[in-house]
């Protein structure tokens, strides 16, 4: 792949000639109506204009075959547009059960990124070709948008929740990785580069990079040391809920609502504990809001997940 900006960048995803084709058609359905609409405009412009002042053009009682026709064929095409459209969408926001999942925290102004084996990076993403990857993404201070052109995807990073996102590399090279909402002054400099590799050649870099503790390792490290262990303990009686195979479950709340324990509800229940009480406990649990980084949270949600993940 050129480093040059590209006017049409590559197709690098799975989805990217499903994006491109409907913007292709839209294109493609402007032109033919633009161009019909100016051309009638012209002919009739032409044809019916009045030649002398006592002209007087004989009165016209209209056509209901054309009226119909000029409404229902145009909303057929914007329903056959929108179900493309749809498809399409609900495709690329529903990330396959086997994807790698990396996790991404957006800085003013560059991308600090996890994998789950413990490998960081700065401003880079390695990932393997032909294996879908799943982005778990928060921010730290403004709204950011982590976008790869190449991949025809963009997401919203937004602080104080998670956001993913999800594409499937079908083709090695070096792609470009922008950040595609304005974020402050040096918004133009957080760029990047997204680095697709061979299965075998991404494991070796993988194994190249790791620095002895994974993601999982750290978040049981860091249960520890924050004292979670202490009330969320393996089996029950506790004085705080057991978080074994929790992830992904439904939880009854004091106030009779059932909730699904996603990603966005542990970070919640981690920074903001009394927001939402499980049935049955006591709303002792102590707020880590500004105590931990969003790595650290992140760190613990890996955690949390191995936990239902290895039953």
């Amino acid at each position: 792949m050129s480093k040059d900006f590209q006017l049409h960048p590559d197709l690098a995803s799975t989805f990217a000639w499903q994006v491109d084709s409907i913007y292709f058609l839209l294109i493609a359905l402007s032109v033919l109506f633009t161009v019909g609409v100016f051309t009638v405009l012209i002919i009739f412009s032409v044809k019916y204009r009045r030649r002398s002042d006592d002209e007087r053009p004989k009165p016209i009682h209209g056509s209901t075959a054309l009226e119909l026709a000029w409404s229902i064929i145009p909303l057929f095409i914007a329903i056959g547009v929108f179900t493309l459209g749809a498809e399409v969408y609900f495709r690329m926001y529903r990330p396959p059960a086997d994807a790698i999942e990396i996790f991404v925290v957006g800085k003013q102004w560059m991308w600090k990124i996890q994998h789950p084996e413990g490998v960081r990076e700065i401003n880079e993403l390695h990932i393997p070709v032909n294996q879908p990857v799943k982005l778990t993404m928060t921010s730290e201070d403004v709204i950011h948008a982590f976008s790869v052109p190449a991949f025809r995807t963009k997401r919203d990073v937004v602080p104080g929740r998670y956001t993913t996102m999800w594409f499937e590399a079908n083709q090695t090279g070096e792609y470009h990785l922008f950040c595609a909402e304005y974020c402050g002054t040096q918004h133009s400099t957080m760029t990047g580069r997204v680095i697709v590799m061979e299965v075998d050649a991404y494991q070796q870099w993988l194994g190249g990079g790791v620095s002895g503790e994974s993601m999982v390792d750290a978040g049981a490290r860091q249960f520890v040391q924050l004292g979670c262990a202490t009330c969320h303990k393996a089996e029950s009686g506790g004085r705080g809920p057991s978080l074994v195979g929790i992830f992904g479950g439904p939880v009854q709340l004091a106030t009779g609502e059932i909730v699904t324990v996603d990603e966005s509800y542990v970070r919640e229940s981690i920074l903001s504990p009394g927001t939402k009480i499980v049935n049955g406990y006591q709303p002792i649990m102590p707020t880590f809001q500004g105590q931990i980084s969003e790595e650290t949270l992140m760190q613990l949600l890996t955690y949390i997940k191995s936990l239902s993940e290895s039953e």
